[in-house]
C-alpha cells in the first residue's frame, strides 16, 4: 500500500539501488570518472560510523552523556549504578558503555544522565567517581 507519501516512485527508488549496489558490496566508489564519487569527510566532521562511544576513548563529555541519554531516557533517573547497569544490558548497550559503570561508587545516586556522565567521565580520567 503507497501513502503517497513517498518523494520518489517506486522506480526511480529501484534505480538508486541498482547504483549503489556496487559500491555497498565492494566497500569503496565504483565509479570510472572521479567527480561521479561523493566528497570524502572533513576533519571537523562528527564521526558518524565510529561505534559507540566509551568513556576513556576519544569521547566528549558531551558525546558520553549522549550516548548514556540515549540508551537510557528519562525513566531511569534517579537511581544508583547497579540499577542503571541493568538498564543499559536490558537496551543491549555495547560493553565497553557499561563497564566504566561497574566502577562507580555503590551508594551513588545520578538524577539525570549529566551527572552520570559527568562521573563516569572523571573516573575514566582516574579522578573517582561522585560520593
Amino acid at each position: 500500500m503507497q501513502r503517497g507519501s513517498d518523494r520518489l516512485s517506486v522506480h526511480r527508488d529501484d534505480e538508486m539501488k541498482h547504483e549503489l549496489q556496487g559500491m555497498l558490496r565492494s566497500g569503496h566508489p565504483t565509479r570510472s570518472e572521479e567527480w561521479h564519487d561523493p566528497e570524502p569527510t572533513a576533519d571537523d566532521d562528527p564521526e558518524v560510523a565510529g561505534g559507540p562511544v566509551a568513556p576513556g576513548t576519544a569521547g566528549s563529555l558531551e558525546s558520553v552523556r549522549y550516548e548514556l541519554a540515549r540508551r537510557l531516557g528519562r525513566t531511569a533517573f534517579p537511581a544508583g549504578p547497579a540499577e542503571l547497569i541493568r538498564a543499559l544490558r536490558r537496551d543491549n548497550a555495547p560493553d565497553a558503555l557499561i563497564a566504566p559503570l561497574e566502577g562507580l561508587p555503590h551508594k551513588a545516586r545520578y538524577a539525570n544522565a549529566q551527572e552520570l556522565a559527568e562521573a563516569v567521565v572523571e573516573a575514566a580520567e582516574g579522578g573517582g567517581g561522585q560520593p
